[in-house]
């Protein structure tokens, strides 16, 4: 999604002003992106919830946006999104926010992408004042930039609390896209038979953190992969359509 990420400062963004999104296409070439654990709920109402390794001792969940890398079955030709919910890590963008090189130090610094086409120095909110103060801009962008830093350590939490207890399996699945058989694997779901031999004093610990809401979700969602089954075989039959209809002419 990032293609230039650098940090916000004054001396090289005094002049710089951002403009209102008018399409998603900068997320074209996403089939998956990250969620936090308090937009399960909406956003398993369109997309399959998963979990990644995110390395070796981690996992961290996502939405199944395309069945195939490098295709968003969301976003249209003329660069809208299709669906009644957008994740935040999407709605976030130029911007980010990055932790200081010192691990130790909890502390972040808001960046931006300079190679958006969302930035120029003629039309749009500026960044900065007259007086080099932050704008408005910047401070919403701070603000909820942190509020979705806050949501990461509660997900974090939650993912850990997943391994530990052994909660996750890995996905397996056969589909029927563009008219062939397609396999759904890389990801990991929750054991819904290891959820249900929980002991009780586990279980009322999962209810106690907040996190069954969440794993309900999880599991609701996962019937949204025949979903985008459907949408790819639709999206290849107008493609194959057009391209006959070019071909005739």
């Amino acid at each position: 999604m990032f293609e230039q990420l650098v940090p916000v400062t004054l001396e090289a963004h005094r002049s710089l002003k951002v403009l209102p999104w008018s399409n998603f296409n900068f997320a074209k070439g996403f089939h998956m992106a990250s969620v936090m654990v308090h937009e399960f709920v909406r956003a398993a109402a369109v997309y399959p919830i998963v979990f990644l390794e995110d390395d070796k001792t981690s996992f961290k969940p996502v939405v199944m946006i395309g069945l195939e890398a490098g295709a968003n079955l969301f976003v249209s030709d003329d660069g809208q999104w299709h669906a009644s919910y957008v994740p935040a890590i999407i709605r976030r963008y130029p911007f980010a926010l990055v932790k200081h090189a010192d691990a130790d130090a909890n502390q972040f610094t808001v960046y931006l992408d300079k190679a958006s086409k969302l930035f120029n120095e003629t039309t749009g909110e500026a960044l900065f004042d007259e007086q080099g103060e932050p704008t408005q801009v910047i401070k919403n962008v701070k603000a909820y930039l942190s509020e979705l830093q806050r949501m990461e350590v509660f997900t974090t939490a939650f993912c850990d609390f997943l391994k530990t207890n052994d909660l996750l399996t890995p996905l397996s699945m056969q589909v029927v896209a563009s008219d062939q058989q397609q396999k759904i694997t890389g990801s990991y779901v929750i054991n819904e038979e290891r959820l249900n031999n929980l002991s009780d004093t586990l279980f009322l610990d999962i209810k106690a953190k907040g996190y069954l809401p969440a794993i309900y979700a999880h599991l609701t969602s996962l019937s949204q992969i025949e979903r985008l089954a459907m949408l790819q075989k639709v999206q290849t039959s107008i493609a194959s359509n057009d391209d006959q209809v070019d071909s005739d002419n």
